[in-house]
């Protein structure tokens, strides 16, 4: 008896799942950029914040740095329910296992619709790679900040993203007081959402960890690449998804529920952005690489300069951290016919990229447009709520 006898379609078939046609995508054995054997694991406080804290970038990014998310009052707040989610107990597994199909391909299909449920706009599933796990991680323990060692042994990874919300870019400038709150509307979503899948399958009486925002004891790019969710892109070390572009951020939930697991995409991104430079264009601190890819720690890629990314996303007076190269990349899109065109031409007609990227600026892509910008320009100094600073004389 076949799986559509026994199970509803949705479980059964290769239905589209979420919100974007991510079934749809070519499918590739490995990614596609290069990753060797020497990835080294890296420890998360050499991360540009926590060298921002620890003063690596001088004593003005270590004295802003407490306050550059919270001095807007929305990310402010967004920044105190990640960090409650972050410093509740993760949960142990029940005690005996429930009555589960044996089909990876059902279970993983059924995980996914329960992080769509959730509000999730991508999910994916790999197994999860030894080097994608940090060596030591920053934890929030009653209410401290503490480093701990990391020993993490589960099989699979299911990542979560969640989108930052096109239309608040496109009313912002991308370096403007929103920034961060486009940052921690997908942080502390995926916060939320993880928690509550792992706890799910725990419920199921399997191990279950949420990795999120002040949580993290996994990296997440060689996750997002091996669970299939995009591709690695010029902004160096990120990757690419090719209905949001990088408008998203990511959680992950690491288990060892048996889960089928997904491939990669190869969507023609590398094709396009070697001849697409808008995001370094476009970058205010002047941290993306405008020239090839190189091997860095074993992979492929194009290296950004994070320590002058992390200082100006810190100590900018002009807004609350930073999201320009998200509004310049022409893969920062809206829904739509039009861009599902573009995506087709992109993975099947690469030398029409040239032409593809000059016509995303001629149509005016990657600029404000104030109608959309429905926020006020907020600073909190000292507790108190007034006008920026640096536009009171304006």
């Amino acid at each position: 008896m076949g799986k559509r006898q026994i199970y509803p379609k949705v479980l059964a078939e290769e239905t589209q799942l979420g919100p974007y046609p991510m079934e749809k995508l070519k499918r590739v054995d490995k990614p596609t950029i290069s990753i060797t054997d020497n990835v080294q694991r890296f420890d998360d406080r050499e991360h540009g914040f926590s060298r921002a804290a620890r003063g690596d970038y001088g004593p003005l990014a270590q004295k802003e740095f407490p306050r550059f998310v919270p001095k807007y009052p929305v990310s402010g707040a967004q920044l105190d329910m990640t960090a409650y989610l972050a410093a509740r107990p993760q949960g142990i597994e029940a005690s005996s296992k429930a009555p589960l199909p044996k089909d990876p391909e059902v279970l993983s299909r059924h995980i996914k619709s329960v992080g769509y449920f959730l509000g999730a706009d991508v999910v994916g599933v790999c197994e999860l790679p030894q080097y994608a796990v940090y060596t030591h991680y920053t934890s929030i323990i009653g209410g401290q900040m503490e480093v701990q060692e990391v020993e993490l042994n589960h099989k699979f990874a299911i990542a979560i993203v969640v989108d930052q919300g096109y239309k608040t870019l496109d009313g912002s400038t991308g370096h403007d007081w929103i920034a961060n709150s486009l940052s921690f509307r997908g942080y502390s979503t995926c916060a939320f959402i993880s928690r509550l899948l792992a706890d799910y399958i725990r419920r199921l009486g399997y191990p279950a960890r949420a990795h999120h925002f002040f949580d993290y004891q996994v990296v997440l790019p060689p996750v997002l690449l091996l669970a299939g969710i995009g591709e690695m892109c010029r902004l160096g070390g990120i990757v690419l998804n090719p209905f949001l572009g990088t408008r998203f951020k990511a959680a992950v939930v690491t288990t060892d529920l048996p889960l089928a697991i997904d491939k990669p995409v190869d969507f023609g991104l590398q094709d396009f952005c070697k001849k697409c430079t808008k995001c370094a264009d476009g970058c205010p601190a002047k941290a993306i690489s405008r020239g090839d890819t190189v091997m860095y720690n074993g992979y492929e890629t194009w290296k950004a300069n994070t320590d002058l990314c992390s200082k100006y996303r810190i100590t900018s007076q002009n807004g609350s951290a930073c999201a320009s190269c998200i509004k310049a990349c022409p893969w920062n899109k809206p829904a739509g016919w039009t861009h599902d065109a573009v995506r087709w031409l992109v993975q099947h007609s690469p030398f029409l990229n040239d032409f593809l990227i000059k016509m995303d600026g001629l149509w005016g892509y990657g600029k404000q447009n104030t109608e959309n910008k429905w926020w006020f320009d907020l600073e909190t100094v000292d507790d108190v709520v007034q006008i920026p600073r640096t536009m009171r004389s304006k």
